[in-house]
């Protein structure tokens, strides 16, 4: 064959396959018509030096114990110096009665300590300081019972846990949802953060700053949109991306305002569509006392809290209320704020716990 016929036919085949390359893409769907799809903002990962690396999670509480010093002026000292002074009279009693209704112990279990300490005392007669220091450490433990299961989900089974933040307006809890997710980050977990608080305009770009901070994907929407949505759409995202724990921050409600509480209740059935709600935490201030226990029997009734984040209790001398919340709802604290600072948010060790509030006396 002439080599020039074999170069046309060559050169026609080429032009041939040029062809059909052409048709075929013309035939496939746009990527510009695709319908959009709801993307979390995510922190350039790439760019170290603006990604934070969170204090580890264990110690935590260790590290911060000299600021629950505040929360042991009642109970510790408190206790010390009336049963210290020799006299257990009934009087005394009654002193030790109003300490303990005075650190927000609550009245069941300050009625319980108070019977267990005056037992001790027929059988002891008296108690020198160290007894008295060990004896309240003994029945404080027993209080705060060591018992409960203070964990938090992570990666169930092959998929994100699911983690709901809830409480009433003015409890930080914007602010322990980002502290939460720089924990479980400590901890070697890849988080995504929904951004659920729409009616606050100022709560989504907080969240933002919290994640952008330690790399966490956060799912937002748009300002006064339907906050089950975005719920729905962080599950999903968290799902795709093979997270460990997606972290809910919903919107701050009032208890007493039916509408509200019956939209949380929303929030988790439409999160539950796709996926088990692992955990709701919910957010107390410590400063409140027994008031925030008003609260919580009506968050526990709309979305069975499974858990408690107790901030600013490093700012009262109340720290009886881990354990009037804890009788009062029957689920564990789990977290608890100890300063203003992001890794100010620990797991909340019973042992530590006690220690701090009776071992320095």
């Amino acid at each position: 064959m002439d080599s020039s016929l074999i170069y046309v036919v060559v050169a026609l085949l080429i032009i041939a396959i040029v062809v059909i390359v052409l048709l075929v893409r013309r035939r496939q769907p746009s990527a510009v018509s695709a319908p959009p799809v709801v993307t979390p903002v995510v922190a350039d990962l790439g760019a170290a030096l603006e990604v934070e690396i969170p204090d580890a999670a264990a110690g935590r509480l260790h590290r911060l114990r000299a600021r629950l010093a505040r929360s042991n002026t009642a109970i510790g000292k408190g206790l010390l110096a009336i049963l210290s002074s020799g006299d257990l009279s009934d009087a005394t009693w009654d002193q030790v009665e109003e300490t303990l209704l005075l650190a927000d112990l609550g009245v069941g279990p300050t009625q319980e300590l108070i019977s267990r300490l005056r037992i001790q005392a027929k059988i002891e007669g008296t108690f020198s300081p160290e007894q008295i220091k060990s004896l309240l450490r003994q029945e404080l433990l027993y209080l705060v019972d060591p018992a409960m299961d203070r964990s938090i989900a992570m990666n169930v089974e092959g998929r994100p846990a699911v983690i709901l933040v809830v409480g009433v307006n003015g409890t930080g809890k914007t602010t322990t949802t980002g502290k939460l997710a720089r924990l479980l980050i400590a901890d070697g977990n890849q988080v995504v953060l929904g951004a659920a608080d729409t009616f606050r305009a100022a709560a989504a770009d907080q969240l933002q700053t919290w994640g952008d901070r330690v790399g966490a994907a956060v799912v937002r929407g748009a300002e006064g949109g339907d906050p089950a949505a975005v719920a729905f759409d962080a599950v999903r995202v968290g799902a795709e991306s093979r997270a460990d724990t997606v972290v809910i921050d919903t919107a701050g409600r009032l208890h007493t305002k039916t509408g509200l509480m019956d939209e949380l209740g929303k929030v988790k059935r439409v999160v539950e569509k796709q996926s088990p709600v692992d955990e709701v935490l919910l957010v107390l201030d410590a400063t409140t006392g027994q008031n925030g226990l008003a609260q919580a029997r009506v968050f526990r009734d709309v979305v069975e809290i499974t858990g408690i984040a107790l901030t600013k209790l490093d700012g009262t001398a109340r720290g009886g209320i881990v354990v009037a919340v804890q009788r009062e709802l029957g689920v564990p604290v789990k977290l608890v704020g100890l300063g203003e600072g992001p890794d100010d948010l620990a797991p909340f060790d019973p042992v530590e716990f006690v220690d701090a509030l009776v071992g320095d006396l």
